[in-house]
């Protein structure tokens, strides 16, 4: 295994047989594998029937274990760093040990493979020539909020990770931003119930089953994908339209949400124009 003293491997994010011939013999020689968690882990290496020490390196302790870990690479042994499923650092821990590797110039090497957000980007089918990745979201509504202006404001195509328990309220917090974002919601990425969702926030929500189970990835269209451009609409006009709407014993925030969608115009845009007028 020449000199190369820690492989970071990529492993099956559903389907067992997305694993390299490389990455089980990687995972057989080393003189022990890093993961984030040992009882996940191990069914990985049972189905294959590796016998190995796992230890764990998670977010909470990877950076009190990495210089521990730079000790037993210095001493000659040799490590794997996989995490629960798909390719390490990707989202995952990994960084801080990757960096520590570089600053001692100790030789580490990347065994590719499964990963959730290549699938995701060909399945929805916009251009992938560009793309930003966000990963999760922050879990403070505040701080997700100022991710989704960030994206919104952006004509290439993005990529969010999202949990079976957020996924909803995500989708709820783009419709106001960005109702008329296409948008592509795949699920069960390489298992038997592999299933993309495409539409605006609104039309997946209403796809969802309740409540939501695993893991998704969420893909924001390029411009190319986008709604028409928007009229141009003065601020009596909106005034008007809006107070048509509420004429009809609408209430305010439903007024206010289907005149977004008949704009074309952020439902929080709305709100600062009308506020102000």
């Amino acid at each position: 295994m020449n000199d190369i003293l820690l492989y970071v491997v990529s492993t099956p994010i559903g389907n067992m047989e997305d694993i390299t011939i490389r990455a089980l013999k990687v995972l057989e020689q080393v003189d022990f594998i890093l993961c984030e968690d040992t009882r996940r882990s191990i069914k990985l290496l049972n189905h294959f029937n590796i016998k190995n020490k796992l230890i764990s390196y998670h977010k909470f302790n990877e950076q009190a274990i990495s210089e521990k870990i730079i000790r037993r690479l210095y001493d000659g042994e040799k490590a794997a760093l996989i995490s629960d499923a798909g390719t390490p650092l990707l989202s995952d821990p990994g960084s801080i040990l990757i960096n520590k590797l570089i600053d001692n110039n100790i030789a580490f090497t990347v065994i590719p493979g499964a990963n959730a957000l290549l699938p995701a980007l060909i399945f929805s089918g916009y251009n992938i020539n560009e793309f930003t990745f966000f990963g999760f979201l922050p879990k403070k509504s505040s701080l997700r909020n100022i991710s989704l202006m960030k994206i919104s404001k952006t004509d290439k195509t993005c990529v969010v990770y999202a949990a079976a328990h957020e996924i909803k309220t995500l989708l709820k917090e783009i419709s106001e931003i960005m109702p008329h974002r296409k948008l592509a919601l795949s699920k069960e990425l390489t298992k038997i119930y592999e299933t993309t969702y495409r539409g605006t926030s609104s039309e997946i929500y209403s796809l969802l089953e309740d409540p939501p189970k695993g893991e998704y990835v969420l893909v924001f269209s390029d411009t190319q994908h986008e709604a028409p451009e928007n009229i141009e609409y003065d601020l009596d006009e909106l005034k008007q339209m809006y107070e048509e709407l509420l004429d009809k014993l609408i209430k305010p925030n439903d007024a206010l949400k289907q005149l977004a969608e008949k704009t074309h115009i952020p439902r929080n845009e709305l709100y600062q124009k009308l506020r102000k007028h």
